[in-house]
């Protein structure tokens, strides 16, 4: 069982991560397999080529799986980033991107987390392995000592 809800996620991003608000994240849904993250499309997010700019990815990436650490050990705000690697796949069409993050180590002090992102307009919820990811990042969580 999830140790925060969505609208945890939204009132902890509404008081301390106005880069969320400016990106538009929405915690979609946490279960047990992981979280879905969006970013809420703006133009702001258009890079020259009509694509959707790597930082607003790799935002959306480190929070998705910020969201899956606070998932399993509650609101803990100091839990950081301490590495980042993505791999821009496709190229995304204007429009909501979603991640997927999924655990790949829980350990006391490290989490490791994998993160699929997709094209809104690309992938079917129903059957979201059916749709090519845009990008794939993995990224390491420190979580603070007790």
């Amino acid at each position: 069982m999830s140790k925060i809800t969505p609208q945890d996620f939204h009132n902890l991003a509404s008081e301390r991560l106005p880069f969320a608000q400016i990106m538009g994240l929405q915690l979609q849904s946490i279960d047990a397999g992981g979280v879905w993250m969006r970013a809420v499309y703006s133009e702001k997010f258009l890079r020259p080529g009509g694509t959707i700019a790597g930082p607003v990815m790799m935002g959306l990436a480190d929070a998705a799986v910020y969201a899956l650490v606070l998932s399993r050990i509650g609101p803990v705000e100091l839990a950081v980033t301490t590495s980042l690697n993505i791999n821009f796949l496709r190229k995304p069409l204007p429009g909501d991107i979603l991640a997927r993050a999924t655990p790949l180590k829980f350990g006391k002090r490290l989490v490791v987390g994998d993160v699929a992102l997709y094209s809104a307009e690309q992938i079917s919820m129903s059957e979201p392995e059916s749709a090519d990811p845009v990008a794939h990042a993995t990224a390491t969580y420190s979580i603070p000592p007790a």
